[in-house]
Order: structure tokens, then C-alpha cells, then sequence
């Protein structure tokens, strides 16, 4: 793993050379597309270089993404994004990003599953109804670390920003829970009429929904506190701050799996906490640049590793001439999912901007899917439908970082003049 890793790392400095010099794009999406162009010419390749070809999918397959970036790089990417966030704006969109990242990706979640399975039926290719929640739960959440990455280069309002960061920030963990509370249902055929089992599996899912949102935010507070209080006492030393916060997630991360509790939640409020606290005027100027520094290298170091990932990725998927219509629907129906999740709730909200409609089309348009969908259904088992829902998967992340991703600034124009 620690080779590829390695060789992945290296592939990523190369191409961010190569988009900064000629292509000139946001970085990680033209990181992604030099990948992915790489990626086709290898597998292109194979009749010609067998030997090369295998050594290349070798690379991708050991390094093993679903694990490293869910067990490892996720918990950095989410307190790097966290920790440049201003905690103090946000709290004046807390009831939207709270909304979207619950009630909008339950939401979401229904209607992709539901859309699916119909569509799946009528193309004559059927996918069994809880396979297709499984794809709504990993594909609703927008992606935090794609989104942060665009909303870099992005020109939007201040207001629009906060919804956006902050809904990516926290619905990633709500639909990793969603996902893994599904997962308990796909042994429930052999269970229809046992309602000890149902009762028992909805037991587990209540448990799983209080250890992992309730005590993964209290564990994140926690760790954020301490962390900050050991870095004031030391503030004079420019570096230990950052090796204190390092290790915060490092050791964060590592107690989050001990205790069953989310991860992800976690880092994401230790990062608000700290980087709300470092802002106060009392805390050493020249420490707090180091710190926001040292996380601005690892945060940009570890983006173009996960993008360059996504478009190496691209010889793991199957596409077959009789699935390109239904990888058509699927982003037309991801769209609309995404843009009823957000409509519905947010209508029930009080508004400050001039045309929240306008809002809703941007919040839809610059729902970003990105590595964390790949990496779930990278994880599901051929049972559940792997092939086809790791085909849609790709598909739906490919077209949403690319076209998405170039274009939200475009609309926001658009849409404001």
C-alpha cells in the first residue's frame, strides 16, 4: 500500500505541475482530468503493453482507496476544511445546513432509491429496491472535499458559501450512517414476519444514530477544547501548535473508531472549534499562520492525491454499451433528487437573499459528488449490485466534478445578473 501511495503522490505532484503551467484549471479538477486521461490511454494500452497495464492497475488496486480515505485522509481533509471556516457566520445558517444535512439527504436518499429501481425496471435491467437506497444513501451527501476545493477558486456569495461548506461538512457523516443503517436491511428478506428481528435491527439503527452523530459531535468538542487549551499554554513555540492539532487527529480519529462513534463528525467540530479560537486576537499571530499554513499544504497535498485517485479509478468500472442510457438517467435523476432535497426543506425557512428559488438552483448545481460515494460503493460486495452501482457511481462523480465544477461560477453569474 505505502508503494502506491507513494507512486499516486508523486502522479499528482506531476499533473498539479502540469494543470498550473498549461491547463490552468482549478486544481483538483484538472489534477482529476490529466488522471483520468492517463487512465484511458493506459487501459487503451493493454493489447500493446500487457505488462505496463497490469503494473498500473496493480498500483490502483493495492492502494486500497476505500480504507485509505475513509480511515485515513477523510479525517485531515475535514479538519483542514473545518478549520477555515469562520464558526462565528456560520451559526447564522445553522437551521439550513442543518436541514440539508439531515432532512435533505434522507430526502435524497428515498427519491434516488426509488427513481432507480423504476427506471431499472423500465430499461429491463432491475436492481433490487434496497440496492438502489444503498446508491441513494452514498450518492445524496454532497462531498466536502470536493465542494471546499471548488468554492477555492468560486466566486459566490458569502451567505451561499457558508450553506454550501457547511451542509458538505457535516451530510457526509449523516450519509455514511444512513448507508451503513441500510446495510443492516439487506439480510431482512429472510426475516419478512419476524418482528423480534425487525424490532432488534431498528434498535440498531437508533443506537447507531446516537453513537455516531450524538457522541461523535460531543467527542469532537471535546477533543477541540483540549487541544486548543494545550496549544495556548504553548503559543510562543510557532510549530508545536501544529503538531499538537496533528495529532489531535491522528489520535481524534484512531479514539472516534474505539469508541463506534463517527470520525468524520468529530474532526469536522474539533476544526471549527480550533479554528474559531485561533482567530481571537490574543492568540499568537505568528503561531496561528504556521498552523493554518502547515494545513493549507496537507489539506491542497492530499486533494490532488484523492482527485488523481478518482480519475486513475477509471479502469475499475465496467461499462457496457446497454448501461450508457442508464448512467444517463442516473445523473438526470441525482439532479432532481438533489434539487426537490433542497427546494422542499429550504421553502420552510426564513430567507435573506433576493430569490432563494436562485439559491436553490446554485445549492443543486454545486452539490458535488466526489471520492466519499466512490469509496461506499467501492465497499459493497457483489451481492448488492457492485457492478452496476460502481458504474453509476463513477459516472454521477465524473460528470459532477467536471461539469459541475466548471460551470457553478458561470451560473451564479448568470443568475445574479
Amino acid at each position: 500500500m505505502y508503494e502506491s501511495f507513494s507512486i499516486i503522490f508523486a502522479i499528482s505532484a506531476l499533473l498539479s505541475f502540469i494543470n498550473y503551467k498549461w491547463l490552468k484549471l482549478p486544481s483538483t479538477i484538472g489534477q482529476m482530468i490529466l488522471a483520468l486521461g492517463v487512465a484511458l490511454l493506459i487501459i487503451g494500452s493493454e493489447p500493446f503493453l500487457p505488462n505496463v497495464y497490469n503494473y498500473f492497475c496493480g498500483i490502483v488496486q493495492t492502494a486500497d482507496f476505500t480504507h485509505v480515505l475513509l480511515d485515513i485522509m477523510l479525517g485531515f481533509l475535514l479538519f483542514a476544511g473545518a478549520l477555515h471556516v469562520d464558526i462565528s457566520n456560520l451559526k447564522k445558517e445553522r437551521w439550513a445546513v442543518l436541514v440539508f444535512a439531515t432532512i435533505g439527504v434522507l430526502i435524497s436518499t428515498f427519491l434516488v432509491g426509488t427513481g432507480l429501481h423504476y427506471i431499472t425496471v423500465f430499461l429491463g435491467c432491475t436492481i433490487p429496491y434496497l440496492h438502489c437506497l444503498l446508491f441513494g444513501a452514498l450518492i445524496s451527501p454532497t462531498d466536502p472535499i470536493a465542494v471546499l476545493a471548488l468554492l477555492k477558486s468560486s466566486k459566490v456569495s458569502k451567505s451561499l458559501q457558508l450553506k454550501i461548506e457547511g451542509e458538505s461538512l457535516f451530510n457526509d457523516g449523516i450519509g455514511v450512517i444512513v448507508f451503513t443503517a441500510l446495510l443492516l436491511f439487506t439480510g431482512m428478506d429472510e426475516m419478512i414476519g419476524d418482528g423480534e428481528e425487525t424490532h432488534r435491527v431498528a434498535f440498531q439503527i437508533m443506537e447507531l444514530f446516537f453513537e455516531e452523530v450524538i457522541f461523535g459531535l460531543v467527542l469532537g468538542g471535546v477533543l477541540g477544547y483540549l487541544a486548543f487549551r494545550l496549544m495556548k499554554s504553548a503559543e510562543e513555540d510557532h510549530f508545536l501548535s501544529s503538531i499538537i492539532s496533528l495529532a489531535i487527529v491522528f489520535g481524534g480519529y484512531s479514539l472516534a473508531k474505539i469508541f463506534h462513534t463517527s470520525g468524520p463528525l468529530a474532526m469536522v467540530v474539533a476544526g471549527l472549534y480550533i479554528g474559531h479560537k485561533i482567530k481571537s486576537p490574543d492568540f499568537n499571530k505568528k503561531t496561528k499562520e504556521t498552523l493554518v499554513g502547515f494545513w493549507h499544504v496537507l489539506d491542497e497535498s492530499l486533494n490532488g492525491v484523492l482527485f488523481v485517485f478518482i480519475g486513475l479509478a477509471a479502469h475499475l468500472v465496467v461499462l457496457q454499451s446497454n448501461q450508457i442510457l442508464l448512467a444517463f438517467c442516473s445523473i438526470v435523476l441525482v439532479l432532481l433528487a438533489r434539487f426537490i432535497s433542497v427546494i422542499v426543506p429550504y421553502s420552510l425557512l426564513k430567507h435573506t437573499e433576493h430569490s432563494w428559488l436562485n439559491t436553490s438552483y446554485v445549492l443543486t448545481w454545486g452539490g458535488l459528488k466526489g471520492g466519499i460515494s466512490l469509496a461506499l460503493a467501492l465497499s459493497l460486495v457483489p451481492e448488492l449490485s457492485k457492478d452496476t452501482l460502481l458504474l453509476l457511481t463513477y459516472t454521477i462523480v465524473i460528470f459532477s466534478i467536471i461539469i459541475q465544477g466548471l460551470t457553478i461560477s458561470k451560473l451564479t453569474k448568470r443568475l445574479d445578473s
